[in-house]
Parts: C-alpha cells; structure tokens; sequence
C-alpha cells in the first residue's frame, strides 16, 4: 500500500493481507520503519472495518467513526478510546516525530466510508471521474505522506506520487475481479461499460483492457517521481512502479479475464522487477 505509493497497497490487501508492494522494507530507511508501519496499519485497520468478517454496514459506518473520532482526538491532544491500541500509539509517536498531516489520514477514512456505502447499496461509479475522487482519497494521501516524510512538496512531485497511487489502485481494481464482483464491489465505470454493451457486474475483456491501459498510463505519468525522492526509498519507489506495470502484464497475459482467475506478483518476478528498475 506504503513506500511512497503504499496508500494504494491498503486498499489491495484482503482477508489472507495479501500485499503486492511491501510495507516498512529494507529499502526504508531504519529510522522511518516505525512511522511507515504505524501509517501501514492505520490504513489496514481501517480497510478490515470497511470490508472484512460479516458485520452490516451499519456497523462498519459505527466502528469507522470511532476510529475517526480516536484520530480527531490525537490531533486535539485529548487520550483515543483504548478499542485501538496498537494502531493509535505508534500513531500517536509518529505523528509527533514527524507533524504528520490530518488531512490525508481523514481522506483515507472518508474513503472507506464512502466502500462500506456503495456496496451496501450495490452501487458502482458513473464514470473515470467519479472514480479517481475516489482514488484521490483511498490511495493519493499515504503517497503525499510519504513524500512529506522526505520532505518533498513541490507541486509536480505531489502529481506524480498522485498518478502513481491512483494506478496502483486502479491496476488493484482490475486484478481483483474474482474477488470484487461476488461481493458487489464494483469498480468498472458505467459509463465505459455502457459502451462495451455490459453492466461493472458483467465485465468483458475488452472493457478491462481498456481500463489496465488507463491505469498504465497514469502510473507511466508519474513514475518520473523515482527521481525526485532520495537515497533507497527512490529504489523501492522504483520496484513499486514496476511491480504494478508487472501485473498489467500478467492481466493482458490472461486476456484480461481477471474475473476468472487473480493475477499477482511472485518471487520468480523479482530478477525482471530488478533489471527494468535498473533501467528506469
């Protein structure tokens, strides 16, 4: 979800926290492992709420907005609600080491609000717009995070770590098909399924291809970020990139039947992931 995309990694895992990206690597450095950690599973906390066990979505709105009231009340300086402990200390740390930003964190609860709805009223997005509002709040803000913990804020490079994010969410729409639709999460736009003859509950190849090369062309966009964000997380920013181009591989591999069967990311990847993040 995060090295400076790992917003997006949240919001891919499931239930068995399958990740394609990792999470607090190597590649980071030593003394940022924690705050990367304690944003990672602010975010996977939030993601289980939203979508995981059997709870009514009544339930999940109500446990989504005590965790945001236990977020409010750390920026107030007033003591959480104890329901999470081992999400709001280290939050708590890492907010007060590095000032970390309320807003991006809010949007990522705002995003899993606004899942919990749509899918318990069986609806889908209208169209690429509507969906990358969504992205903007479910991915973009662990980017921004990201970048603020190297202190990179200029404006072309907060683009870029968006059109990343964004990808790598959208790439995470279309490889988890299989698992989306049987639970009326839908992802596809309307509107391009409109045009390809179908409903986001029906896919056709040809529409998924469409959208895996939407999505490849965003992350294409702001994959010159690699260069702006210093020392070995640059490199890990760098497999990122390339992991998520990987798997837009591996859909087009599968005809983009991604409904059928999950393409994901293995270790007999890795000597490719290498070499072209070499040659980025």
């Amino acid at each position: 979800m995060p090295s400076p995309t790992q917003g997006a990694a949240a919001a891919a895992a499931r239930v068995d926290h399958y990740e394609n990206f990792p999470v607090a690597s190597w590649l980071c450095p030593a003394a940022l492992r924690p705050t990367v950690a304690a944003i990672y599973w602010f975010a996977r906390t939030a993601d289980d709420l939203a979508d995981e066990g059997d709870a009514p979505a009544d339930r999940r709105q109500a446990d989504l907005l005590a965790y945001r009231a236990d977020l409010a009340a750390l920026y107030a300086g007033a003591p959480p609600s104890g329901r999470w402990p081992r999400v709001f200390g280290p939050l708590a740390g890492a907010i007060e080491r590095h000032a970390l930003p309320q807003e991006p964190l809010d949007d990522l609860l705002a995003a899993f609000l606004q899942d919990v709805r749509k899918t318990a009223a069986g609806e889908g997005y209208a169209d690429r717009a509507e969906l990358l509002d969504y992205c903007r709040r479910s991915a973009a803000p662990v980017g921004r995070l990201m970048l603020h913990l190297y202190g990179v804020h200029d404006a072309p490079s907060l683009q870029r770590s968006d059109d990343i994010c964004n990808a790598l969410q959208l790439i995470n729409f279309w490889q988890d098909l299989s698992v989306d639709l049987p639970r009326g999460r839908f992802y596809l736009p309307r509107d391009r399924c409109a045009a390809h003859g179908t409903t986001p509950a029906a896919p056709v190849r040809a529409l998924v291809a469409e959208e895996a090369q939407w999505a490849r062309a965003l992350m294409l966009r702001g994959a010159p970020l690699v260069h702006r964000v210093p020392g070995r997380t640059g490199w890990e920013l760098r497999l990122v990139v390339q992991g998520g181009l990987r798997i837009l591989d591996k859909l087009a591999a599968l005809d983009h039947a991604s409904w059928r069967e999950r393409p994901r990311l293995s270790k007999a990847d890795a000597p490719r992931l290498l070499w072209r993040a070499c040659r980025m």
